[in-house]
């Protein structure tokens, strides 16, 4: 079972931005329906891409200021990130398959 870190705007810069392995980060919010139903997809990708990719999971209700930062305007937002910046977002909830496509590009 891979694990989904719960990342803060305190810890955001280290986990995230200065990871030495690609890392997916779902922006979401407790009221957001289409976040919720997206969960057991980034759980299942976790658990798949296991060591090769981090995942981590941003409450932009509790922690806005990563959000404001990479400008996101809408929930829920994928943003893959590599060597430090973004390499691709996704916005709206998408099928796991477009999802893993993307892992995969970010992993090539």
């Amino acid at each position: 079972m891979a694990e989904i870190l719960d990342v803060t705007d305190a810890n955001f810069e280290r986990d995230v931005m200065q990871s030495d392995t690609p890392v997916l980060v779902d922006f979401w919010a407790e009221w957001c329906a289409p976040c919720r139903a997206l969960a057991p997809v980034i759980k299942q990708l976790a658990d798949e891409y296991g060591d090769r990719l981090r995942v981590a999971k941003v409450d932009t209700d509790t922690n806005p200021g990563a959000a404001a930062k990479l400008q996101v305007r809408a929930l829920p937002t994928l943003m893959f990130i590599k060597d430090g910046g973004v390499a691709a977002q996704m916005v709206g909830r998408q099928p796991k398959d477009k999802i893993a496509a993307q892992i995969d590009e970010l992993l090539a």
